[in-house]
């Protein structure tokens, strides 16, 4: 993106990173992924950039992936300040651009930081995301002026073509989480459907009065349900039940 000879086009980029959403492990692989692609993309021989990407939830920021330990230790910086060019980007989904953290006066005690580690300018870019999600890109140079006119420009429309694969990333994520937690709940859920059938055996009675009988005894003993379950399936000896699942 520093200029058009040395610069990877936004197309390839975002070609590469929608194919990243499809094969990445987790949605932090891909995230490290797109900080390392941004930061290579803006930086010239001499003249590297630093990225970090922060992710605002419940009005906290924390900084999800970056380039480099650098960039997410100034990331984390301003996290300690409590606000600063990516927490406002997240938060209000609006392009910061500091020109010179030596002239500019918005956030001076965390520029002033920040300049003690030899940054000079500042860009973050809002992600365009779903829900309450907010997230931004954060690029830090050493010199003054990195990012302005054409390099700006060609940030954003960046930014704004990877927000597809973003949200692809955090809606894969959010999937692969429902399922975990459906899994680990139909899990715990088989233990107490096992344990319930041994008391009915032992007591001769109802699946409901069998119920009522385990969780008398979770409340006695003060131990959740599924473990209380799962002591009195394992009693038998023959080892922990297992929940099949259909390919």
């Amino acid at each position: 993106m520093a200029s058009e000879s040395t610069a990877e086009s936004t197309t390839s980029i975002t070609e590469h990173l929608q194919e990243l959403v499809l094969t990445s492990s987790d949605v932090g692989d891909f995230l490290h992924e797109l900080a390392r692609v941004s930061a290579r993309s803006l930086s010239v021989e001499g003249d590297e950039v630093l990225c970090g990407i922060t992710l605002l939830r419940h009005r906290k920021a924390a900084t999800v992936a970056s380039s480099s330990e650098q960039a997410q230790a100034m990331d984390e910086i301003q996290y300690s300040y409590g606000d600063g060019p990516c927490m406002t980007a997240s938060r209000e989904q609006l392009t910061i651009h500091v020109q010179d953290l030596e002239t500019d006066q918005r956030w001076p005690h965390y520029f002033q930081t920040v300049l003690e580690q030899g940054v000079r300018s500042i860009l973050a870019v809002p992600f365009r995301l779903e829900g309450d999600t907010r997230a931004a890109l954060n690029l830090y140079s050493h010199r003054p002026g990195r990012f302005e006119g054409k390099v700006l420009k060609l940030a954003e429309d960046f930014v704004s073509q990877t927000s597809m694969a973003l949200r692809l990333a955090v809606r894969f994520a959010h999937h692969s989480e429902a399922a975990a937690n459906l899994k680990a709940t139909l899990e715990s859920r088989t233990a107490i459907d096992v344990a319930v059938g041994i008391i009915m055996a032992q007591n001769r009675c109802s699946q409901a009065e069998a119920f009522e009988l385990l969780k008398a005894a979770s409340s006695a003993r003060n131990v959740k349900l599924h473990g209380v379950a799962t002591s009195i399936v394992d009693s038998l000896g023959h080892g922990h039940v297992r929940t099949h699942f259909e390919a």
